[in-house]
């Protein structure tokens, strides 16, 4: 097996003649696909309506769409939370009056999305996710209903009957972190909803979607790995081909609710603090900086160790003549410092290939909307 080497002796990509011969089918059929990583994004406060594929990425915290709008890729987001307060026709009134997006359940009104950030940090509380480590959870009664709704929010009936959307689904999670898993559940529920929109529904998983957002250059063969609130998932790919996938459950979250913990700070406020401006670099300048570094090296060590393990495992890994480059994507790894880190710890494991680089993709959080976007393409033509 090889192993991972220092920084200093990391093998850059090499260009050659050959690896342009060598393009995937995935590749020649797509076209607009491999120029995803280098268009830039336009991020959107409320979602348009251009028609044509959609990418959908559906996470424990965030939920993106991703669509094609000439030249840029359009983004819109939102929270995937929710704040629940009592019913009365007046606070519906003032809530409308103040464009904040809720709906009347159970005879509460659900405050959604990123508004119910702000109502929990009023109330100094924590939000509520109908999502739980990758999954819808079966913890909140409402969490179907939910999900369509913030769903709805970014994703408006097509133009034309049919067209295709592309959506994000978690990996199995490996055997030890099996807490919550109901893959095929939560795959029917979402399909079946951008289905009742009108929508030609196409999964893929996260990871591959990091491959698909990032890898155009490279063939579509490296490692995707997507950092999410509520677990990672890991793809290894080759030509553009799947060989394993799976997920760790854990994420962003649980920082939150560790950190919180130790802090005595809700994990809503932790979030807040994490996604401000964190250096994983830098010495940390008080004790809420202290706990997330350490965290985040736990959570770091956790993924690189599963892939040691795993990837030693299998009998599916082909042979790989050269170096593959390892690119990480997901709103949790967006911290200053992330990809050192991380290669750092690289440099610990043994894989039965050669890494020849490691990075971040450019906007972590809408890479694998961005992804499933190139899929969806591909999917139309």
């Amino acid at each position: 097996m090889a192993e991972v080497t220092g920084s200093n002796e990391f093998q850059g990509k090499e260009e050659s003649d050959s690896s342009q011969e060598n393009k995937p089918p995935f590749a020649e059929q797509t076209g607009t696909s491999l120029n995803i990583s280098q268009k830039s994004v336009e991020v959107q406060e409320k979602p348009e309506v251009f028609g044509g594929p959609i990418g959908l990425d559906v996470g424990t915290s965030n939920i993106v769409m991703a669509q094609n709008k000439g030249a840029k890729i359009g983004i819109a987001t939102q929270l995937n939370a929710f704040f629940a307060i009592p019913q009365s026709k007046f606070t519906g009134q003032i809530l409308s009056q103040n464009d904040i997006v809720f709906f009347e359940h159970n005879k509460q009104y659900y405050i959604i999305g990123d508004s119910a950030e702000n109502f929990a940090n009023m109330f100094n509380a924590n939000t509520r996710r109908p999502m739980e480590k990758g999954f819808l959870t079966l913890r909140e009664d409402s969490g179907v209903a939910i999900i369509q709704a913030i769903i709805k929010t970014l994703v408006q009936r097509p133009k034309k009957l049919g067209e295709i959307i592309c959506f994000t689904v978690p990996g199995e999670p490996l055997h030890e972190d099996h807490k919550f898993s109901s893959l095929d559940g939560h795959e029917s529920v979402i399909r079946m909803y951008l289905e009742s929109l009108g929508y030609t529904p196409i999964a893929i998983n996260e990871g591959l979607a990091v491959v698909m957002a990032e890898l155009g250059d490279e063939n579509f063969t490296g490692i995707g790995i997507s950092i999410g609130g509520g677990m990672c998932n890991i793809c290894l790919s080759y030509m553009s081909v799947p060989v394993i996938m799976y997920s760790i459950q854990k994420g962003g979250d649980d920082i939150d609710e560790s950190v919180s913990g130790e802090v005595e700070l809700s994990a809503t406020k932790i979030k807040g603090i994490k996604e401000g401006g964190l250096d994983l670099s830098a010495l940390p300048k008080n004790n809420v900086e202290l706990a997330l570094q350490i965290c985040y090296t736990d959570l770091i060590n956790h993924v690189v160790r599963s892939m040691e393990s795993v990837f030693s495992s299998s009998n599916k890994i082909p042979k790989i003549s050269q170096p593959v480059p390892i690119v990480i994507g997901g709103g949790a790894a967006s911290p200053k410092g992330f990809r050192e880190k991380f290669e750092n710890t690289l440099r610990s494991v043994r894989l039965p290939f050669e890494i020849s680089s490691v990075r971040v993709s450019k906007d972590p959080l809408y890479t694998t909307a961005k992804g499933a976007l190139a899929m969806a393409i591909s999917e139309s033509k």
